[in-house]
């Protein structure tokens, strides 16, 4: 894919390797950060795959200043997906405000904030069993995978704020429902990890500033970061409970034998 110069975290799933000697087919399966700052070339580049549906993982607050830039011919679907497992509602009134009282969500203020919260400690430990585990994530995958089946022709594009939990999440089910490797999905997942290495550090920094150790550190380094050892323990806890990850998706996410077929044979290519 073309390097965007306004959207971060931008991939394409095309080229991956899957079994049986296929790779994903380029320019279909594109995953990102939000669109807010895309450039006049980066929207341009994107109508003329086409890009036809761009799903949008973010929740309202998340989007208060951020809204996506337009692509031209694309539909857009907003799946909010609560990584928290719904715990900001219980937050308390002053909690809420600092958290929302921004006309301009700044994702980098707020996880410097969390950094010293007691809830958003424990919410960065569970976030990737929540994705996966939690009753309303699943349904707004199987949400997510119902886009997917109903578009025929053109590319999705699939986000969130920073492109790599929800997003990365997101990337590891369609990767496992096209037939990829666990370590081709680990390694797409740890991916993000290389573009947000300099924010990890820089932000660590500051909470050190400001007293935190290591326990406060690991939650910039959840929230600014993919947690890759996090991510595999939960792909490890889905082999558990339902023996692979090909179960996971005909179980809780709701995809059939023939809905596998049908994105294998849209998405693949020798």
């Amino acid at each position: 894919m073309q390097v965007l110069k306004g959207i971060v975290n931008a991939r394409d799933l095309g080229g991956l390797p899957v079994q049986g000697n296929l790779r994903v087919k380029e320019g279909l399966l594109l995953r990102t950060a939000h669109l807010a700052d895309a450039t006049e070339a980066d929207i341009r580049y994107l109508a003329g795959l086409p890009v036809v549906k761009v799903i949008d993982f973010r929740k309202d607050e998340e989007k208060k200043g951020k809204e996506n830039r337009t692509i031209p011919g694309a539909e857009y679907i907003s799946l909010p997906v609560d990584a928290t497992g719904n715990a900001a509602a219980l937050a308390t009134d002053e909690e809420k405000k600092k958290f929302t009282r921004h006309k301009k969500f700044d994702v980098r203020k707020i996880i410097v904030m969390a950094a010293f919260n007691e809830k958003a400690k424990n919410v960065a430990a569970a976030m990737y069993p929540t994705l996966v585990f939690d009753h309303e994530c699943q349904a707004r995958f199987a949400a997510f995978f119902r886009e997917i089946l109903a578009t025929e022709k053109g590319a999705i594009l699939y986000h969130c704020t920073q492109g790599k939990d929800r997003t990365g999440i997101a990337s590891a089910l369609i990767l496992a429902a096209l037939g990829a490797s666990r370590e081709t999905i680990v390694a797409d997942f740890d991916a993000t990890n290389r573009v947000y290495e300099a924010d990890v550090r820089k932000y660590s920094r500051r909470v050190r500033f400001w007293g935190g150790r290591e326990e406060e550190v690991n939650v910039v380094k959840s929230f600014m970061g993919a947690n890759t050892e996090n991510f595999v323990k939960t792909l490890e806890q889905v082999d558990r409970l339902y023996g692979s990850m090909e179960a996971y998706l005909k179980g809780p996410i709701g995809l059939t034998d023939a809905d596998i077929q049908t994105l294998r044979k849209r998405y693949l290519i020798q």
